[in-house]
């Protein structure tokens, strides 16, 4: 009796021990700390656009139309002066030899401050498109290439009765424009459904996209000249001289079933699932339509996110072991993805990991600070999304006296 009371105090004291030198398991923020920026009382930001300035202010679109330009973004106390107003739902924002460009509803625009008073006194189209009036036809950029010109994205429209069903009413809905300082405009790319997330990374341009019709999930795309993604709506305008996607509706259509079906009182039939269909993967259906561009890396829905936004890469010494990767935002699930990408074989592919969940609201642009924290602008616009907040301006920042137990890459070898 006493050596089984004997043994039960050892065991008992022993797993006091334990649990008190047991060490927590470590969380994202241990590593990765979300600060909040101040912004002044009664500002709503709704981020659209974010970019870092020259001399490391922060210049923010909102899509209520304003800019403004924040002075000491990374200190206590930042400063905000309104920029620019009056403009119409800006969802993105980029700077050019000391003047910003935004991509407002239905054009891209010139903001300059000529008269150095701190706002801008010229608001100068450099390129309009056309708009059917649809809620949807959001656009977004610019991204500036090598040579100084710019890419704008625009989203597809939905239909009346097929509201599932993306169109493109007007030009260039579901393309990527290349448009010139001087107003000249190249359809670039078409097959895209919600191209919320364009960036120029190292001289190539990617883009992100919004699961729905004919996206079956987010992912990033590299996109060169006369690509399709995979959406047939922008398929319309191929038959313009200027287009460098030679692929038309008509031969589309003759290889793909759109499911436009109606009922015997004429109203569409929404296409559902078919359990055990025949089905070809992308990777088949690229043997007839020679164009289609696949991802490099899907972005698994519901899990890695469900409204993809910008990517943006990690500059070099920022965010420790991962600096050179990609970072994606998710304005639906308010997180960011971390993209890992290796070229193999000539062809672009990799891996995408969970990377910092617990921002605000949604995640839609994000911008590299001077001292390599990263500006995460968010809104939830009325289309919802995790957090506490309809938007928000945060800031991440890396303790660089941890390294993080992560996976950093995943390979796909040729031994399996």
């Amino acid at each position: 009796m006493k050596y089984t009371f004997k043994m039960l105090a050892m065991l008992a004291l022993s797993f006091s021990f334990t649990t008190g030198f047991a060490q927590e398991t470590p969380k994202e923020e241990d590593f990765f700390k979300i600060n909040k920026v101040k912004t002044p009382e009664g500002l709503i930001l709704e981020v659209g656009g974010l970019v870092t300035l020259p001399n490391g202010d922060l210049g923010i679109s909102t899509r209520r139309g304003d800019v403004y330009i924040v002075e000491n973004p990374t200190s206590n106390r930042p400063y905000f002066r309104h920029f620019a107003s009056g403009l119409h739902e800006i969802l993105g924002l980029a700077y050019k030899d000391g003047a910003l460009y935004c991509a407002q509803r239905g054009e891209l625009t010139k903001l300059v401050d000529t008269n150095m008073d701190g706002k801008a006194d010229v608001y100068e189209t450099v390129y309009a498109w056309p708009l059917s009036g649809h809620y949807h036809e959001y656009s977004f950029g610019p991204k500036i290439a090598t040579d100084g010109s710019f890419f704008v994205t625009g989203n597809v429209a939905f239909g009346d009765e097929m509201w599932y069903r993306g169109e493109s009413r007007v030009p260039m809905r579901g393309w990527a424009m290349n448009i010139t300082e001087d107003g000249k405009m190249q359809p670039w790319a078409t097959g895209m459904r919600s191209p919320a997330g364009p960036a120029v990374i190292d001289g190539q341009l990617y883009y992100t996209d919004n699961q729905g019709d004919w996206v079956g999930s987010g992912a990033i795309w590299k996109v060169n000249k006369g690509d399709f993604i995979g959406h047939p709506a922008g398929l319309r305008w191929t038959g313009r001289s200027d287009s460098p996607v030679k692929l038309t509706e008509e031969f589309f259509r003759s290889k793909i079933d759109e499911r436009r079906d109606v009922n015997a009182e004429g109203r569409a039939i929404k296409p559902e699932n078919r359990v055990n269909e025949n089905f070809k993967m992308l990777w088949e259906m690229k043997k007839d339509f020679p164009e289609l561009r696949l991802p490099s890396v899907w972005l698994p829905y519901g899990i890695l996110g469900i409204s993809t936004s910008e990517p943006t890469k990690i500059p070099a010494g920022a965010f420790g072991p991962f600096e050179g990767q990609l970072l994606v935002g998710d304005q639906g699930m308010s997180i960011i993805s971390r993209i890992f990408l290796e070229t193999v074989n000539g062809v672009e592919q990799g891996a995408s990991f969970m990377f910092r969940s617990g921002f605000r609201s949604g995640v839609l642009r994000m911008a590299w600070g001077t001292d390599n924290s990263l500006f995460v602008g968010e809104t939830n616009r009325g289309w919802g999304s995790a957090g506490d907040a309809n938007e928000g301006l945060e800031r991440l920042v890396y303790d660089s006296s941890k390294t993080p137990f992560e996976m950093k890459a995943v390979r796909a070898m040729p031994d399996g």
